[in-house]
């Protein structure tokens, strides 16, 4: 698979706690709650906006999951465009610290 990068990074309007094995999020926009799942929470913490969503998924998700590197990926792009959607994560083709 040879997608386009993709950056994440943690939007700041939100609330994040770990409860058990689970990770809940809080939007302070409109009060939404969200439970992440293991995979969801591996991409909300690894998202520190300079590191390729393809990176997270090769040392996050792939060493803990019986996937194919290319599956996951696809995967990890659906859940990231999909919480970006709900206002928790921000998306860009380049990292966020760069002037691109």
């Amino acid at each position: 698979m040879n997608e386009a990068p993709l950056y994440l990074l943690r939007e700041h309007n939100v609330a994040a706690r770990r409860i058990g094995d689970e990770l809940m999020i809080m939007s302070a926009k409109d009060s939404a709650l969200f439970s992440l799942n293991e995979t969801a929470a591996i991409l909300w913490e690894a998202a520190d906006g300079n590191t390729a969503l393809a990176d997270i998924v090769a040392r996050g998700i792939c060493p803990l999951f019986d996937i194919d590197a290319d599956t996951a990926l696809r995967d990890a792009r659906e859940t990231a465009e999909g919480l970006a959607k709900h206002g928790i994560l921000q998306l860009s083709p380049h990292p966020f610290g760069s002037a691109s």
